[in-house]
């Protein structure tokens, strides 16, 4: 329905739409909707994006990334978010924007080629954990302690929420390593799957995004060598707080794009579609709705891209980006409520995608932040300032 602004993609950026596109087309649209059933995707999904290059965009060429903008992350995200299925586009970015990240930002040289490469290449996947039973968003507040013991640490505690718990063979760890310090006090751990205490405790069953494991993770006195410190000690918030404004753009440009396609097959259906003897698209009410979800939406996608164009030009953008979350993800909400709603009683049917989009879409405006949090975070960063 609408072409991509030439101010930000240039002809090497489209052509690697058309890459990521005729993938999904090819080797995930047609098997979604049994990942969805199943309850879990493939781990081989990444090994294949792996050799295609999709997985180290932004990453160092060294370790097998291909050093591309954010405006190829935005690409890449933009094209996975079509396949009507958020749950694996967000299993997927997990890996490559919310957790190896980590490892590319802070890590050591040793760190980044032992784990920057197969992680890269598919043959092993990421996660990040820092969510916790007692308080998902308060990072400050986080349990989980880790205790200088000899030539490493000691992990305690437990995560909940955690994306690619199944599939993930690395996994990035906040825990307290001084509990008197409040947020100066936590610390980022590479914890490897098989670490003796480490388990999964429980894969839990969520409303939507079925295709994406999550998990609960437990710790109990999980021995960590000192090399998998991740960065300082006592720097873990600040390298999350980084990260967040990664996340929370991925999560506004998830939101867009995957309101894109449900609000083209809501169109698609509303010219199809006849109800007192003309098509449901022509009844005044529900073009003119269209229209204003269709315009919503476009401005949602402009300040998506501007919070990109804010954050790549390396100012803080966490007033930006919130705002670009906020936005979007409580449009996506909105747009899934109303495009069902012109489905009528089939859009309550799991055989029509836009039942799963209105499913999938509830977490977005809680997941990498709730909308709350960001009105806190534009009201007293961007707001209340000089």
């Amino acid at each position: 329905m609408f072409t991509a602004p030439s101010r930000y993609f240039n002809q090497e950026h489209e052509i690697f739409r058309e890459q990521v596109r005729s993938f999904v087309d090819k080797e995930i649209e047609p098997y979604i909707d049994q990942w969805e059933e199943e309850r879990l995707f493939p781990k081989s999904v990444y090994r294949r994006m792996g050799e295609l290059g999709f997985l180290g965009i932004r990453l160092p060429e060294e370790y097998g990334g291909s050093e591309g903008d954010i405006w190829m992350t935005l690409v890449f995200c933009e094209e996975l978010c079509r396949c009507h299925a958020l749950g694996l586009p967000m299993s997927v970015l997990v890996h490559t924007d919310m957790s190896t990240t980590h490892i590319a930002r802070y890590g050591t040289p040793q760190q980044k080629d032992k784990y920057l490469r197969p992680l890269i290449s598919g043959e092993q996947v990421c996660a990040i954990a820092v969510s916790e039973p007692s308080g998902g968003s308060n990072v400050a507040g986080i349990q989980t302690t880790a205790v200088r013991d000899g030539d490493g640490y000691v992990l305690n505690g437990a995560k909940i929420f955690i994306t690619n718990s199944v599939h993930a063979d690395t996994f990035c760890v906040a825990a307290k390593t001084n509990k008197d310090l409040g947020h100066k006090g936590v610390s980022m751990f590479i914890v490897e799957r098989d670490s003796p205490g480490f388990q999964l405790a429980k894969k839990l069953r969520k409303m939507g995004n079925h295709s994406s494991d999550t998990g609960e993770l437990v710790f109990e006195d999980v021995r960590v060598p000192r090399d998998n410190l991740l960065g300082e000690e006592g720097r873990g918030f600040y390298y999350i707080m980084q990260n967040f404004q990664d996340e929370r753009l991925i999560a506004a440009s998830m939101a867009v794009s995957a309101s894109q396609r449900a609000l083209e097959d809501t169109i698609r259906y509303t010219r199809e579609r006849e109800t007192f003897g003309k098509r449901v698209f022509d009844h005044q009410a529900i073009g003119h709705r269209l229209a204003d979800l269709a315009t919503k939406l476009e401005a949602a996608r402009q300040l998506t891209y501007y919070a990109a164009d804010v954050l790549s030009s390396g100012r803080d953008a966490s007033t930006e980006v919130s705002m670009a979350k906020l936005y979007a993800t409580e449009l996506a909400n909105e747009l899934a409520y109303e495009c069902l709603q012109f489905h009528g009683g089939y859009g309550y049917m799991e055989e029509f995608h836009i039942e799963r989009f209105y499913r999938d879409m509830r977490m977005t405006n809680i997941g990498g932040g709730t909308s709350e949090i960001m009105r806190e975070i534009i009201a007293y960063r961007g707001l209340d300032r000089d």
